[in-house]
C-alpha cells in the first residue's frame, strides 16, 4: 500500500497472463473512505484498511469485484456496482448491496459511463482533482502509454472507443487505472495518443 497521491493509496497485484499489475484504490476522505476495484490486500494492506475504514467498495465493471468480499467482510464496507453488470458479478461470486447509478455522486466521486467492455462500466471522476478512476475503459499498458484490452474481451469495441471520446472530453490531469500503470500526469493528451490509433 503505498500514497500516490494526496490521500489517494495504491496497491496492486501482478498478473502473470497479462504482463501487468491489477490494481486496487483507497480514497481516504472526510465523507467516508472509499476503496475502488480492490484486488487481494496481503496482511499489511488489510491491517491498513481496518485501521482507516472503510465506507464503501466501488466496483468499475463486473470483472473488478476482486476482493470485495474480503474488504467487506472485515471492514463493515458496503459494495456498489451499476445495475447493468451486477447480475455478473454477482454469477462470480461478488456480494453487491447497493447500485452505482450514472450521474450519482459518492463522496467527492461522479458516476460517468464508460459502457463498451461491458454495459455497466463506470468511470468515477473527481472534477475538483481533475483525475477519474477507471477500470477497464482505458489501461495503463505499456507504462507511460494507455490502450485498450483485445476485441474479444470487449461486448461493444465502438461503444467502447466513444466512452474513450468522452473520456477526453473530461478535464482530466490523472487517470488511476484498474489494470497496468496509472497515468498521473498529461492524460488528456495520453487519450488523445490512443484515440489516434483508433480506426473510426
Amino acid at each position: 500500500m503505498r500514497e500516490i497521491l494526496k490521500d489517494i493509496y495504491i496497491w496492486s497485484k501482478l498478473s502473470p497472463p497479462h504482463g501487468y499489475d491489477f490494481n486496487g484504490y483507497f480514497l481516504r476522505h472526510g465523507s467516508g473512505n472509499l476503496v475502488i476495484d480492490p484486488v487481494p490486500p496481503d496482511d499489511d494492506d488489510m491491517e491498513f484498511l481496518e485501521s482507516q475504514g472503510v465506507r464503501q467498495i466501488l466496483i468499475t465493471n463486473r470483472n473488478h469485484g476482486r476482493a470485495a468480499n474480503r474488504i467487506r467482510e472485515r471492514c463493515g464496507a458496503k459494495t456498489a456496482i451499476h445495475p447493468e453488470d451486477a447480475k455478473h458479478a454477482r454469477a462470480q461470486g461478488c456480494e453487491i448491496d447497493a447500485d452505482l447509478l450514472i450521474g450519482s455522486q459518492i463522496g467527492p466521486l461522479v458516476v460517468i459511463s464508460g459502457a463498451g467492455k461491458s454495459p455497466g462500466e463506470v468511470v468515477l471522476f473527481w472534477r475538483d482533482r481533475r483525475l477519474a478512476f477507471v477500470g477497464d475503459v482505458v489501461i495503463g499498458d505499456p507504462p507511460g502509454e494507455l490502450g485498450t484490452l483485445p476485441e474479444d474481451k470487449i461486448d461493444d469495441p465502438a461503444r467502447l472507443r466513444s466512452s474513450v471520446k468522452k473520456l477526453r472530453g473530461l478535464d482530466l490531469e490523472t487517470l488511476l487505472v484498474g489494470d497496468g500503470v496509472p497515468v498521473l500526469e498529461n492524460a488528456r493528451a495520453r487519450l488523445q495518443d490512443l484515440i489516434g490509433r483508433f480506426a473510426d
